[in-house]
C-alpha cells in the first residue's frame, strides 16, 4: 500500500517537471511540487486553475457523496484567495451504476456547485467497462481575479503567525467511521461523533473568511501526508522555519478516538479541509475569529522565523513520505470483505 497515493517529489522532479509540453509566456505559474494550483495570465487578469480526481462512495449515500466529491477538488483554487467560480468535470462512471444513483450524485454535486456560486461549464458523462469506485473521472476548477489578490502556499514570511482551521485528521476521520462503523472498533457514539467529522472537509467558505479577514501570505490544504506534511512544503518553498507548538492544535471532536483506535498519526494523515495559514502577526487574531464565527476551530499554533524546516515542540519534523491512512484503509477494507463473506 506505501506505492498508494501521490508520487514523491524525486519522481515528480525526475519525470513529470522536465516535460510540460509549451513553454508559453502566459503560464505565471506552472506544475510546482507543493503547490496547490496553476496560474495563467488572460488580458492582465490571473486564471487560477486546478485538477484533481473524482472519488464517488456509494456507501456515504450518493448525495453526499457527490458533495464531498466536489469539496475535494474545489479545495486546490481556495486556497489560492480566489474564489473558485468555474468547473469542468469529466465522470467515467462503471457499469453498475444506475440512473437514479447517478441523479443522486449530481444532484448532490451541483447543489453544492451553487452554495459556493460555482458554474458547470462543460463535461463528459458516461458509463465504461472496466470501471469500478471509488475513481470515477476527474475535474477541473478555475477562480479569476487579480495577480495580486493570489495567495500562494510558499508566500510565508518571517515574522507571520501559523493559523489553524479544523485541525489534523479530520477527513480520514469522517471517512472511516462512515464506512467502516464496524470495523474501527469504537463504541457506537463515539463512532457517530467521529462521522461527523466529514463534514470538515468543505474548505471554501473557510479560505475565503480567512482571506478575507487579515493579511494572509500563505495558505496550504492538508492533504496526503496531513499537517506535517503540508507544513514542511510550506516552510521550505518560503525558505523559512515554521515553530509549531502541538498543545495550541485544535483538534476536532472525535479525531483523537479513531486516530487511536487505528493506530496512526492524525498529523500524518490526509485532512482536506483543513486550513494552513501564514498570517501577519497584527491579523492572526482576526483570521482565527473569522474562522471559529464560522463554526471551525481555529487557532494560532506558531509562528515563521528565519531558518529552515519544521519544528514541533522545538524538535524538528520530517517528511511522513507515505500517507498511513492508504494502510489503514486496506486493512479496514479487508476485514469489511471478511466480515461479509461470513454472513
Amino acid at each position: 500500500m506505501s506505492d498508494l497515493g501521490k508520487i514523491d517529489r524525486e519522481l515528480f522532479d525526475t519525470v513529470i517537471y522536465p516535460e510540460l509540453g509549451a513553454d508559453r509566456e502566459d503560464v505565471t505559474l506552472g506544475p510546482t511540487h507543493g503547490i496547490d494550483f496553476g496560474v495563467i495570465d488572460v488580458g492582465g487578469d490571473a486564471l487560477v486553475t486546478a485538477t484533481d480526481p473524482l472519488s464517488v462512495l456509494p456507501d456515504l449515500g450518493f448525495e453526499r457523496a457527490g458533495r464531498f466529491a466536489l469539496d475535494v477538488v474545489l479545495a486546490d483554487v481556495a486556497v489560492s484567495g480566489l474564489p473558485p467560480s468555474h468547473l469542468s468535470v469529466t465522470f467515467t462512471l462503471p457499469p453498475a451504476m444506475s440512473d437514479d444513483e447517478l441523479a443522486a450524485m449530481w444532484h448532490g454535486f451541483a447543489g453544492r456547485a451553487e452554495e459556493v456560486g460555482v458554474s458547470v461549464v462543460t463535461g463528459h458523462t458516461a458509463r465504461y467497462a472496466g470501471v469500478d469506485y471509488s475513481w470515477v473521472g476527474g475535474a477541473t476548477v478555475l477562480g479569476v481575479g487579480s495577480h495580486d489578490d493570489i495567495v500562494r502556499p510558499d508566500g510565508a514570511r518571517a515574522g507571520d503567525k501559523l493559523v489553524v482551521g479544523t485541525g489534523p485528521g479530520a477527513e480520514v476521520t469522517g471517512l472511516f467511521a462512515n464506512l467502516f462503523p464496524e470495523q474501527i472498533g469504537l463504541s457506537p457514539d463515539r463512532t457517530a461523533i467521529a462521522q461527523e467529522r466529514l463534514a470538515d472537509t468543505a474548505l471554501v467558505e473557510d479560505a475565503m473568511a480567512a482571506t478575507n479577514a487579515g493579511n494572509v501570505t500563505a495558505m496550504h490544504d492538508a492533504t496526503e501526508g496531513g499537517i506535517t506534511g503540508a507544513f514542511i512544503e510550506m516552510a521550505d518553498g518560503a525558505g523559512v522555519r515554521f515553530d509549531v507548538d502541538s498543545e495550541a492544535m485544535p483538534v476536532a471532536e472525535g479525531v483523537g478516538a479513531l486516530c487511536d483506535a487505528l493506530d496512526i498519526d492524525p498529523w500524518h494523515v490526509s485532512s482536506c479541509g483543513t486550513l494552513l495559514a501564514a498570517v501577519n502577526p497584527a491579523d492572526a487574531d482576526s483570521v482565527v475569529d473569522a474562522l471559529r464565527d464560522r463554526g471551525t476551530p481555529a487557532a494560532v499554533v506558531g509562528e515563521v522565523t528565519n531558518g529552515s524546516g519544521l519544528y514541533v515542540d522545538g524538535t524538528r519534523q520530517s517528511h511522513p513520505g507515505a500517507d498511513p491512512s492508504w494502510e489503514a484503509f486496506g486493512r479496514l477494507q479487508a476485514a469489511a470483505e471478511g466480515d461479509t463473506d461470513q454472513r
